[in-house]
């Protein structure tokens, strides 16, 4: 298996290479312990009822949670190359994520930026998508990565 992208150094990252993580299912536990650590208990996430009235005829996950699995599924928790989170651009929620869904990350190299000797910036396409391949959350993560230290 390739060494996953956020673990090598700037300098190794092409443009174009691309990673896909595992699978994640999203559960009604996810949504109530999100909405209780938030406080974001819109309809739409918390009432079985109204939702089954709205447009999408049941619950939807938050767009934010899905975007906050996402650093779970591609930021690996002891990489030495990260430095920190930039920033994420362009964050979308084209279609719904339900109760049962299984999304995973698709990340790929879309832009590197020098920033000197010793660090870089990494914009990375940054897409959830779930087990139809339908993507459900698009966004750019930029990064700052470290270089590989000189010898």
């Amino acid at each position: 298996m390739d060494t996953p992208l956020l673990y090598r150094w700037y300098e190794d990252l092409t443009l174009g290479e691309l990673q896909r993580t595992r699978g994640r299912t999203v559960t009604e536990g996810d949504i109530v312990n999100w909405c209780a650590l938030t406080g974001d208990w819109f309809v739409l996430h918390s009432d079985k009822e109204f939702a089954a009235g709205s447009m999408f005829g049941q619950r939807i996950a938050p767009g934010m949670m899905i975007l906050a699995f996402s650093g779970g599924l591609g930021v690996p928790p002891d990489t030495p190359t990260i430095l920190a989170n930039y920033g994420s651009n362009q964050v979308r929620y084209p279609k719904p994520t339900f109760i049962g869904d299984t999304v995973h990350l698709e990340m790929e190299v879309m832009k590197k930026e020098d920033r000197g000797a010793s660090t870089g910036i990494v914009d990375l396409r940054w897409d959830m998508v779930n087990q139809n391949e339908v993507t459900v959350c698009a966004s750019v993560l930029r990064v700052l990565m470290a270089r590989r230290a000189s010898p």
